[in-house]
């Protein structure tokens, strides 16, 4: 910690001041909020993340500490941290180390005494916008150079950035293989998928269509990732080449690339959806479940629609047939959910993982698995498995 002065400042010139802690240092990105109270080590290390400074809504940040079992990747991918009350201890049960100290050793800065409330809700109104943290010794004007030649959020390719280099192969020989393109998975996602008994093979995110099949998995899984869905479009025509051959789901960013892929459309949210409490609503049960989120863009609906008006499975025609709406985002009316009719594929928007968060979207893994076993019984082809379509 510096305790030195540090301030916020936006791409519209308001800025906010605070004291500088953890690494002495600047940083610049798409200033965004999450309202977990919880989970912060994990927020900073999902590679969702990747060029954003990450406003921590809740007050006090960093009171049980940090440690191994938190890690969502094998890095920070989060430009800085900005809090109300920053703390730094390290006397939590399974704390390994103490909040801001990590924050430092790993060359991430942070400012604490901000008026995170103020700074949500000029968010809310003027949306997600480029920024950066900047300790007091760098002149206001020298920063917002700095915050003009950060490139918007829109457009912007992330996945390359945050990809393996190779194929990883994980979990026990004897499991159904699902192939997933990595684009920034996180490692609970991968954890849960394992847990159930599956081996899961990590893609880059350029692989081919012919290198998926070519290694004879039951399902293709989409995960989440940083960036513009729309500037991946080399990853929309991989899954466009194994979409009916092979079932495939999308959560997160995978929605919204599966979504691309059958020729629905993309939009950038204003601020986004981010935390763990987010009411999503399953329109054929009606079921609601607490959700953990994390994407900055969304699906667009039917007539060109951002938001769908009704609970019920409205449906898409698509280039691979019917897709039929699954899940409806009850804060602002967004898709969070689609169930492809004629092909075994669907997607959701939120994390089932949580990691952190609520477990209500747990038992997605195990439906998702218990369909794509080799041994499983599938009696309508066209419906796709029950995780894929409830």
């Amino acid at each position: 910690m510096t305790g030195d002065i540090a301030y916020v400042l936006l791409e519209d010139g308001t800025r906010f001041d605070g004291d500088s802690v953890a690494h002495d240092s600047h940083a610049t990105g798409e200033v965004v909020f999450t309202t977990g109270m919880s989970g912060y080590q994990e927020s900073m290390t999902d590679p969702s993340f990747a060029n954003q400074l990450i406003t921590f809504t809740y007050p006090h940040i960093g009171n049980y500490g940090v440690s191994a079992e938190a890690m969502e990747s094998d890095r920070v991918h989060a430009r800085a941290a900005i809090m109300r009350s920053a703390v730094n201890r390290e006397d939590a049960p399974n704390a390994e180390g103490a909040w801001l100290d990590w924050l430092r050793d790993c060359g991430v800065p942070a400012i604490t005494g901000v008026d995170t409330r103020e700074l949500v809700r000029h968010i809310r109104d003027g949306g997600a916008m480029r920024g950066g943290v900047f300790p007091g010794r760098i002149a206001e004007h020298e920063a917002m150079e700095l915050v003009r030649a950060e490139p918007p959020m829109a457009g912007l390719d992330l996945a390359r950035e945050v990809t393996p280099e190779g194929v990883h192969v994980v979990g026990p020989h004897g499991g159904p293989l699902i192939a997933a393109i990595d684009t920034g998975i996180k490692a609970s996602i991968v954890r849960h998928l394992v847990q159930r008994g599956a081996r899961v093979a990590l893609h880059p995110c350029g692989v081919s269509a012919t290198e998926l099949l070519q290694s004879e998995p039951e399902a293709v899984f989409l995960a989440n990732g940083p960036g513009d869905p729309a500037a991946l479009g080399y990853i929309v025509d991989a899954v466009r080449g194994v979409l009916g051959k092979k079932p495939v789901w999308g959560i997160c960013l995978g929605h919204q690339l599966l979504s691309r892929a059958v020729g629905l459309d993309t939009f950038k949210l204003p601020f986004g959806h981010r935390g763990g409490n987010h009411p999503v609503k399953d329109v054929e049960t009606g079921r609601i479940e607490i959700t953990s989120q994390n994407h900055g863009f969304a699906v667009v609906g039917p007539g060109g629609a951002h938001t769908i008006d009704v609970d019920e499975p409205v449906r898409w025609e698509t280039d691979f047939g019917t897709a039929q709406l699954s899940r409806v985002n009850l804060y602002d009316r967004t898709v969070e959910g689609l169930t492809l009719l004629d092909i075994p594929a669907g997607t959701i928007q939120y994390h089932p993982e949580a990691g952190p968060g609520p477990n209500d979207a747990l038992h997605l893994f195990d439906e998702f698995l218990d369909q794509v076993r080799p041994d499983a019984a599938h009696p309508d082809q066209h419906a796709g498995p029950d995780a894929l379509r409830r």
